[in-house]
């Protein structure tokens, strides 16, 4: 994802300092809404920093965007069973179970890495827009789309071939986007504080719904039974709008730094995630009653997340960081180093 000046603000400047960990119980934490909380830290390898996390429950495994890697977790245990390397600045994941295909977005050179799910075998490079970053499966059309932040622009790729099959021009700086299933895309302009409606099957754009109160949005999911879309916005609430008239019905308000969001059909719970240390929970009671429960304390910078709907498990990564180095000059934010050995996932379950 591309807020990395919000990312530093919610982290802050100062050294973090470093912290024990262990593939155990995490220490004893407050808890959050309905009990969740931190119940297990574990240990990651590599240094760098890190995008989007991607769950797949049919083959019990999480991917995490690292660096020029991505790290490959089994799902219910957390231990670590393969990386995807060679890649180059590396964003989101999408999953094709039906083609056993992955596709990773490589912001460093422009492409797409097209993988095997299976054995984690690296297929082809797809060529991409510049700035090619967040990425999704859409099950209707079985494509992939991919957003591309400096282009303005989408790209569609067929999921079974991996063969581009169109682009489409945006009209403003996109953030990541969220499928219904039925023939949609949905995706957030992060410069407009816009929500687009895509044809999934023509790739026109058949909306533009202005996200008012919500400023520049970031993380998008999706209730697509009953037709909702929330957009975490980095003005500190979340939009949620209808899928069928691109109005907002709800604004309730969330942390600070949000990169994700997510939302569990099983529980009926939208969860965000911010750098500023917290997820926020909200129970969606009706399609248009919504509750803010509270936050669940995580740690600094733990700003993307996954989570498994079979377990109704949540899952972020972070690292401790030292001191900012001074600015130059003309530079708005200055980002800390991250201290070597210091990566690691945190497990969060009720």
């Amino acid at each position: 994802m591309q807020r990395i000046g919000a990312f530093l603000s919610a982290l802050g400047v100062c050294a973090l300092g470093m912290a024990a960990l262990a593939a155990a119980p995490a220490a004893a934490q407050a808890a959050g809404p309905l009990g969740y909380h931190v119940s297990k830290t574990v240990p990651l390898p590599d240094s760098g920093f890190w995008d989007y996390l991607s769950e797949d429950p049919a083959n019990n495994r999480l991917y995490i965007a690292h660096g020029n890697e991505v790290l490959v977790l089994n799902l219910a245990n957390q231990q670590l069973v393969g990386k995807i390397t060679g890649l180059h600045g590396t964003h989101g994941i999408a999953i094709s179970d039906q083609d056993g295909h992955g596709f990773i977005t490589n912001g460093g050179n422009a492409t797409i890495t097209e993988f095997d799910i299976h054995t984690l075998r690296q297929l082809k490079q797809i060529p991409a827009p510049k700035d090619v970053d967040g990425i999704i499966y859409d099950p209707y059309t079985d494509r992939v789309f991919a957003f591309c932040g400096d282009a303005n622009e989408a790209i569609a790729v067929n999921a079974q071939t991996g063969v581009p099959v169109g682009t489409i021009a945006l009209g403003g700086d996109p953030e990541f986007g969220a499928s219904d299933g039925q023939g949609h895309v949905f995706n957030v302009l992060v410069n407009k504080s816009v929500l687009l409606k895509i044809n999934a099957r023509t790739l026109a754009i058949e909306g533009r719904y202005p996200l008012a109160p919500c400023k520049s949005p970031s993380g998008v999911s999706i209730d697509a039974a009953h037709h909702r879309v929330f957009a975490g916005c980095h003005s500190g609430v979340v939009a949620i709008v209808s899928t069928e008239t691109g109005a907002v019905l709800a604004t309730p308000k969330i942390g600070q730094g949000i990169d994700a969001s997510r939302f569990d059909p099983g529980t009926q719970l939208l969860f965000t995630s911010q750098g500023d240390g917290t997820i926020t929970v909200i129970h969606e009671v009706t399609p248009n009653q919504f509750v803010e429960l509270g936050n669940i304390p995580t740690e600094r910078g733990a700003r993307t997340m996954a989570v498994d709907p079979r377990t109704h498990t949540l899952f972020t990564v972070t690292a401790k960081f030292g001191p900012a180095p001074p600015r130059k000059p003309g530079q708005r934010f200055s980002r800390p180093p991250m201290i070597p050995g210091s990566f690691h996932l945190l497990v969060i379950t009720r």
